[in-house]
C-alpha cells in the first residue's frame, strides 16, 4: 500500500524538481529582514569584519524534503545563492548544523543541497542548519551565517492503530436501539496538520445488524431492539479505522470488541409441571425436611431469586417451605406431627415468586407461578403415647412402704391398639425408692422417704407395646416428698455465749434463736423455757421474746472468772407443728473480762493463751507449780517472821550481836544477816531488850511482836541516838574482858516511829476488813479489776494469788 502511494506521487515530485531547476531556488521563502544584533563577523584568522546589513536574497526560513525517498539518487532539497556570486566559482558555500555532511550535503560551488538518506518524519520532523558564503580567494565571509530549517514533509506511510485492543464491553439485554455500548479511538502517526494522512473514519466489518458505529467519534451503539440474553449472550464486533478520510488508497487498521449482554429480570419462574406427589411417613420428625420442589427461571443471579410459599391454609397449617439459596429449591418441612389414623392425605398449593421485579418488564406478565403438591401420609407402627408430657406427684415422708404415689397412663396410637407395659428406667436412678405396676402404671414406694434427706425424686417411666417391645416411649415423673413434723427444734449456737465479769442483774447476756430441719410451715413458731424439774438457777434466767427468739438475762451482780469460768444453762425449745415437738439444748456460758463499754477484752483460757505463746501442757503445769511454790515460800516467810524466837540472853556489852572478821567487807545496810539493825532503828526498843533472850518479856507477851497499837515506854521515846552510840562505844573500850574490835560499825538512823504506825499488811491482823470498796466501781475501767478483787470475800493469800495471776495474764496478752 505504501509503495503504490509513493508511485502515485512520483509524477508530482518530478514536476516540482523540474520547476526548481528552471527557476532556481524555489523552495526558500524570503521574509522580511531579520534584525541582526551584531554587525561583526569573526574570521578564521581571529580578525573581525565589520559588514553592513545583509541582503534579502541571503535569508531563508525553511526548506522542505519528502520523507521515505527511495530513488537511486540523492534527493534534491534546495539551493543557496549569494548576490556576490558572479558564477565564476569564486564563492564557496559551507553548510553546518544537524545532519550536515552526513544526511545533508552541499555543493560548495553551486550551493545545491541534497539529502543522501531516506528520512522518516515520525522519527524526526525537522533539522536546523546554518549556511555561510566565503570568498574562495581571501577566505573572507561574503555573507553572515544564516540559520534555516529543513522540514521533513509527511506522506501517508502509517496506518491507524488501536493500541489497547481488543476490547470488552457489556450492555443490558432488551436495550433500546441506539443505546451506547462502547467508544473506540484509533491513533495515526502521520502529520494531522498536513493533508488527510491522519484523518480517520470508523466502520463495522463484523457485527451487523446488531450494532452500529459513529464514523467520526467511534461510539458503538445497539442497532437491533429486544436482544435477548437467553437467546444469544456474546457478540464479537470488528471495527475498522481508515485514514485519508476513508478515501481510496488510505491505510486502515482494525480491532475486535467482545460485547456481552447482561441479564435483566425478563423471565418469570415456571414449574416444570403443575402437579406433584410426595409420600411422607407419619413417623417423620417435626422440623425436619420431608421433600423439595423447584421452579425454573432462565435469568441469572438476583433476577432468578425465587420465594416459595404455601398459599392454602390446609397445607400451611401442617407444613412449611423455605428457599435454598444455592439450589433455588423449595424445602418442605413438617410443622406438626402426622397421624395416619387421623388424616391420610394433604394438598399443598405452592407459589414461586421472583423477589426482584423490574417494572419496565411488567408487560411480560406476572413473575410468579403455582403448582399443586399432594402429600400421602404413610402408616408406621408407633410407640405408646403417654396421656401427659410429664407427671408431678407427691407423697408424705415416713410413709409406709407400698404407699401409692400416683399412676401414669399410655396407649397405642395405632389402629390395632396393642396392650402397653410400664417399667422404671433403673439405669438412670440407682436408688430404687419406687416401683411401678407393669399393667396399671401405678407407682408405689419401696423405701421410707425422708424429706430432709431428699425432698424431690426424679424418675423416668418407659412404656412399650406388648406386640413390639422394641418401640419405647419415655416420660419424666417428679415426686415431691411432703413434710411431717418429725424433727425437734434446736438452739442455733453459731457463736459462743460470753458473760462479762461486770454484768449486772437484769442485763441481757445473749439473744438466742432456734432452727428446725422441718420446712417453714412447721418450723415458723418457737417457744423457749428453762428446763423444769431442777432448782431455780441463781445466776441466769430466760425470757421468751415471742418472735422466735429468747434472751438470756443475768440474775446477780458480778461474775468472777477465777471463781467459776463456765456455766451450763439447759434450755427447752418447742415448735408449732402438729404434733408439737421439743428439744433441749445446753448452752455453755463463759465468763470473760470486758472493757468499760462491755466489749470482750480477752476470753482465752490459760491453755489457749499458752498455746498461742508456743508452750506445751507440761510447761504450763511446771510454770503453775513454780508460782504455787513461790507463793508458799512467801507465806512461810511471813509466818516465820511473825513467830521468830528471840535469843536467850542479850548481853549489854555485845550490842552488835556478831563478830565481824577483818577480811569481811560487809554488805552495808542490805546485809541483814550479819547485823540486826532493829536496835539502831528503834533505840527505845534496844533499851527494852536488855534482858535474857531465853525469857519472853512481859510486855511482849501482852502486845505481841511487833503489833499495831503497842508502843515503847514513854521514858525511852526521846533518847538521843548519837548519845546512845557514844555510850556504847565507851563501854566497849572499857571492857577488858571482851574480844578486841578494831572496826567501827556506823549505822544510819531512819528516825523514830510514825504516829500513824506501820502501813504494812504483813503485820496487820488476819481478820477481814469491814471497809466498803464499792466506790472503786466509779473510778473507771482502770480500777475495774481492783474493784472486783476487793469486792470478793477473799483472804490475803487469795488476793496475792489473784494479783500474780493478773500480772501473768497481762504479760502473755
Amino acid at each position: 500500500m505504501r509503495i503504490s502511494t509513493i508511485f502515485c506521487l512520483c509524477p508530482v515530485l518530478v514536476c516540482l524538481c523540474f520547476l526548481q531547476r528552471c527557476y532556481g531556488v524555489s523552495h526558500h521563502v524570503p521574509t522580511s529582514k531579520v534584525p541582526i544584533t551584531k554587525n561583526q563577523t569573526k574570521l578564521a584568522n581571529g580578525e573581525t569584519e565589520v559588514h553592513h546589513r545583509p541582503k534579502r536574497g541571503w535569508i531563508w526560513n525553511q526548506f522542505f524534503v519528502l520523507e521515505e525517498h527511495i530513488g537511486p539518487d540523492a534527493q534534491y532539497v534546495g539551493k543557496l545563492h549569494s548576490n556576490s556570486d558572479k558564477g565564476d566559482g569564486s564563492v564557496r558555500y559551507i553548510l553546518s548544523g544537524e545532519g550536515a555532511g552526513s544526511i545533508f550535503i552541499i555543493n560548495e560551488v553551486t550551493g545545491d543541497i541534497h539529502a543522501t538518506e531516506s528520512l522518516d518524519r515520525e522519527r524526526k520532523a525537522h533539522y536546523v542548519l546554518h549556511a555561510q558564503a566565503f570568498d574562495r580567494n581571501t577566505e573572507k565571509p561574503l555573507e553572515p551565517k544564516s540559520e534555516f530549517i529543513i522540514k521533513v514533509q509527511d506522506i501517508n506511510d502509517n496506518a491507524p492503530k488501536f493500541p489497547d485492543g481488543p476490547f470488552v464491553a457489556a450492555v443490558p439485554e432488551m436495550s433500546q436501539v441506539g443505546t451506547s455500548v462502547y467508544q473506540v479511538t484509533a491513533s495515526d502517526a502521520d502529520d494531522p496538520t498536513y493533508g488527510n494522512s491522519a484523518r480517520v473514519v470508523y466502520s463495522i466489518l463484523q457485527g451487523q445488524p446488531y450494532f452500529s458505529i459513529d464514523p467520526k467519534t467511534g461510539v458503538i451503539r445497539t442497532a437491533l431492539a429486544n436482544m435477548d440474553r437467553e437467546a444469544r449472550e456474546h457478540y464479537a464486533v470488528v471495527i475498522q479505522a481508515k485514514d485519508m478520510a476513508g478515501s481510496v488508497g488510505g491505510l486502515s487498521g482494525s480491532t475486535t470488541i467482545n460485547i456481552t449482554l447482561t441479564d435483566v429480570n425478563d423471565n418469570p419462574p415456571k414449574f416444570p409441571q403443575k402437579n406433584y406427589q410426595l409420600y411422607v411417613p407419619e413417623s417423620a420428625q417435626v422440623g425436619k425436611p420431608v421433600g423439595k420442589i423447584k421452579a425454573n427461571d432462565e435469568d441469572l443471579g438476583v433476577n432468578a431469586a425465587i420465594k416459595y410459599s404455601i398459599i392454602n391454609s390446609e397445607g400451611a397449617a401442617m407444613f412449611s417451605i423455605a428457599t435454598d439459596r444455592d439450589t433455588r429449591e423449595g424445602i418442605i418441612s413438617l410443622k406438626k406431627p402426622l397421624n395416619y389414623e387421623r388424616k391420610k392425605t394433604y394438598t399443598l398449593h405452592i407459589e414461586g415468586v421472583n423477589t426482584h421485579v423490574e417494572p419496565r418488564f411488567s408487560y411480560l406478565g406476572p413473575f410468579k407461578d403455582t403448582a399443586t403438591l399432594k402429600i400421602t401420609v404413610g402408616d408406621v407402627d408407633e410407640p405408646p403415647v403417654f396421656s401427659m408430657d410429664y407427671y408431678i406427684m407427691d407423697v408424705y415422708e415416713n410413709a409406709h412402704i407400698g404407699t401409692e404415689v400416683g399412676a401414669v397412663t399410655a396407649r397405642d396410637p395405632d389402629s390395632k391398639n396393642s396392650p402397653v407395659r410400664y417399667f422404671i428406667n433403673l439405669s438412670e436412678h440407682g436408688d430404687k425408692y419406687f416401683n411401678i405396676d407393669m399393667d396399671s402404671g401405678v407407682i408405689k414406694t419401696t423405701q421410707s422417704l425422708d424429706r430432709e434427706d431428699m425432698p424431690w425424686h426424679n424418675i423416668t417411666v418407659m412404656a412399650s407395646e406388648v406386640d413390639n417391645p422394641s418401640l419405647l416411649s419415655h416420660v419424666p415423673v417428679t415426686v415431691q416428698v411432703l413434710d411431717v413434723n418429725d424433727n425437734p427444734p434446736e438452739i442455733k449456737t453459731d457463736e459462743e455465749v460470753v458473760v462479762c465479769e461486770s454484768s449486772r442483774p437484769g442485763q441481757v447476756i445473749q439473744t438466742i434463736a432456734a432452727v428446725d430441719k422441718d420446712d417453714f410451715a412447721n418450723g415458723q413458731r418457737f417457744s423457749f423455757s428453762l428446763l423444769s424439774g431442777i432448782p431455780v438457777n441463781p445466776n441466769f434466767t430466760l425470757k421468751d421474746n415471742e418472735d422466735n427468739t429468747a434472751s438470756i438475762i443475768a440474775r446477780r451482780r458480778r461474775f468472777s472468772r477465777l471463781v467459776q469460768e463456765l456455766y451450763e444453762l439447759p434450755i427447752v425449745v418447742w415448735d408449732g407443728g402438729e404434733p408439737a415437738l421439743s428439744g433441749t439444748s445446753t448452752l455453755t456460758l463463759q465468763v470473760c473480762p470486758c472493757q468499760w463499754n462491755g466489749r470482750v477484752q480477752t476470753c482465752q483460757d490459760e491453755r489457749g493463751l499458752l498455746s498461742s505463746a508456743g508452750l506445751s501442757t507440761g510447761a504450763l503445769i511446771a510454770i503453775l507449780l513454780c508460782i504455787v511454790i513461790l507463793l508458799v515460800i512467801v507465806v512461810l516467810f511471813i509466818t516465820l517472821r511473825r513467830s521468830k524466837k528471840e535469843p536467850l540472853i542479850i548481853s549489854e556489852e555485845d550490842v552488835r550481836e556478831n563478830v565481824v572478821t577483818y577480811d569481811d567487807e560487809g554488805g552495808g545496810e542490805e546485809d541483814t544477816e550479819a547485823f540486826d539493825i532493829i536496835a539502831l532503828r528503834n533505840p527505845a526498843a534496844a533499851e527494852e531488850l536488855k534482858f535474857r533472850r531465853d525469857v519472853r518479856p512481859e510486855s511482849a507477851r501482852q502486845c505481841g511482836r511487833p503489833a499495831r497499837g503497842c508502843h515503847s515506854p514513854p521514858e525511852l521515846d526521846q533518847v538521843n541516838v548519837q548519845k546512845f552510840i557514844k555510850q556504847r562505844l565507851v563501854e566497849a573500850d572499857m571492857d577488858t574482858g571482851g574480844p578486841p574490835y578494831d572496826s567501827l560499825q556506823t549505822y544510819a538512823y531512819e528516825g523514830q516511829g510514825s504516829p500513824t504506825g506501820s502501813i504494812s499488811s504483813l503485820d496487820s491482823p488476819g481478820t477481814h476488813s469491814e471497809q466498803d470498796y464499792n466506790y472503786l466501781d466509779d473510778w473507771g475501767p482502770e480500777f475495774q479489776k481492783l474493784a472486783e478483787l476487793y469486792g470478793e470475800d477473799m483472804d490475803v493469800a487469795e488476793k496475792i494469788f489473784s494479783l500474780v495471776y493478773i500480772f501473768y495474764c497481762s504479760i502473755k496478752s
